[in-house]
C-alpha cells in the first residue's frame, strides 16, 4: 500500500511529499521433492529473506537431500555495495556426492562480487573460493589415476567471469543470447594442494521462428592444465554425458580412457547442442523440444580432436511446474562404443542452459 500526503514546502512554489508505504512480505519458506537421473530421489528445502533488516540485503539457507548427493548452502548477498550497483556476497557450503568411481565430500566458502559495465546486458564477476574435499569409497575397478586421488585435497582459487545476457526469460527463452567466459586460477601464491588453471567459454543463442517455435544453438569449449606446486584433481577435469551436456549418454560417461578402458577425465572439452522448441500447450507453459547433441573431452596430448565427436539425437518436453522448471527428455546415441548405453531417459527439476 502507498499513501502520499502533501504539505507546504519551505520555499515558495515548493511542496513536501510525505510517502507512507506498507511493504509486502519478503521472507519465504519452500519445500519440495523430486527425482532426476543424476541425483535420484531428492527432497529440497529453502528459507530466504530478501530485505534483511530493511536494507535490501538477501540471506538464504537451502538444502537438498538425495539418493546420490546432499547439499547445504548458506548465502548472504549485498546487491548495492557502497551505494553503487555492485553486488557482493558469500556462500558457505557442505556438499557430498556419489560419482561413478568415487565419493566426494566438500566443505568450503566462496566470496563473490559483481560489477556493471558500460556495455548493455553485460556484467563481470570476481570469485574467491576455498574448498577442502575428501575423496573416498573408490570402486575396486577404478583407474590408477582415480585411486591416487584418495584423501584430502584443498583448492584456493580466484575466478573472473565476463557475461552478456540479453535473454527475455531464463526458462523457455524465446529470444536473445547468453554469452560468457570464465578464467580460474588455483594454487601457487594462493596456497592449497591443487594447482591448475581453467578457461571455459559458453554461448547460447535463441532465435524466434514461425508458429512460436524457437531455434536454439548452444556451444561450450573448455581448456585446463596443471601448473607447478600442486595437483590437478580428477573432479575438476571434464566429463560429459547427461541432461546438460550430451543427452542419451550416461552421466559423466564421455571421457578419455586409460589403457585399461577406465575413465580418467579430460583437459580439453567441446559441446554443441542444437534444438528446436515449440509450444505444446502455451497457456500451461508446456513446451516440446527436438535436439541434436555433439561433443567430447580429450587429454592435453590428444588436443581438440573434432574428428572424434560423439553424437546423439532426441526429443522431450519442458514445463514450468510449481516446483520449478521440469525437463523430461529422451536421447538416442548415434555412435555407441562398447560399454555405452544406446539411449537414456533424462528427467530433472532445475535450471537449464
Amino acid at each position: 500500500d502507498i499513501q502520499i500526503t502533501p504539505s507546504k514546502g519551505s520555499q515558495p512554489g515548493t511542496m513536501n511529499l510525505n510517502i507512507k508505504v506498507k511493504e509486502k512480505r519478503t521472507g519465504q519458506i519452500s519445500f519440495g521433492a523430486g527425482y532426476s537421473t543424476q541425483d535420484s530421489f531428492m527432497i529440497m528445502g529453502q528459507i530466504s529473506e530478501s530485505n534483511l533488516f530493511g536494507r535490501g540485503q538477501q540471506v538464504q539457507l537451502r538444502g537438498t537431500l538425495g539418493g546420490k548427493a546432499n547439499r547445504y548452502t548458506l548465502s548472504f548477498t549485498e546487491p548495492w555495495l557502497f551505494d553503487r550497483p555492485i553486488s557482493a556476497g558469500i556462500d558457505i557450503y557442505d556438499w557430498d556426492r556419489e560419482y561413478i568411481q568415487y565419493d566426494k565430500r566438500a566443505i568450503g566458502a566462496r566470496i563473490r562480487f559483481g560489477f556493471p559495465t558500460r556495455l548493455a546486458y553485460t556484467r563481470w564477476y570476481l570469485y574467491y573460493k576455498y574448498e577442502q574435499a575428501d575423496i573416498s569409497d573408490i570402486s575396486a575397478d577404478a583407474s590408477r589415476i582415480v585411486r591416487d586421488q584418495e584423501g584430502t585435497h584443498t583448492t584456493s582459487s580466484i575466478k573472473g567471469i565476463i557475461r552478456r545476457d540479453s535473454r527475455d526469460q531464463l526458462f523457455n527463452t524465446t529470444r536473445g543470447s547468453d554469452n560468457n567466459m570464465s578464467i580460474e586460477w588455483a594454487g601457487g601464491v594462493l596456497g592449497g594442494t591443487n594447482a591448475f588453471y581453467k578457461v571455459i567459454a559458453n554461448s547460447g543463442w535463441y532465435i524466434p521462428m514461425w508458429w512460436d517455435t524457437v531455434f536454439v544453438l548452444h556451444g561450450q569449449m573448455g581448456w585446463m592444465a596443471e601448473h607447478s606446486g600442486g595437483d590437478l584433481p580428477i573432479y575438476e577435469k571434464f566429463f560429459l554425458g547427461g541432461i546438460n551436456t550430451l543427452r542419451g549418454f550416461a552421466y559423466q560417461s564421455v571421457s578419455p580412457k586409460d589403457e585399461n578402458g577406465d575413465l580418467i577425465g579430460g583437459e580439453r572439452m567441446f559441446v554443441a547442442n542444437i534444438e528446436i522448441r515449440f509450444p505444446l500447450y502455451k497457456k500451461a507453459g508446456l513446451t516440446g523440444v527436438v535436439f541434436y547433441d555433439t561433443g567430447n573431452s580429450w587429454t592435453a596430448d590428444q588436443g581438440y580432436d573434432f574428428g572424434s565427436l560423439r553424437k546423439s539425437v532426441g526429443a522431450g518436453v519442458r514445463w514450468m511446474s510449481p516446483m520449478g522448471p521440469l525437463r523430461l527428455e529422451y536421447g538416442y546415441v548415434l555412435d555407441p562404443e562398447p560399454g555405452d548405453d544406446t539411449s537414456n531417459w533424462e528427467f530433472t527439476v532445475g535450471s537449464q542452459f
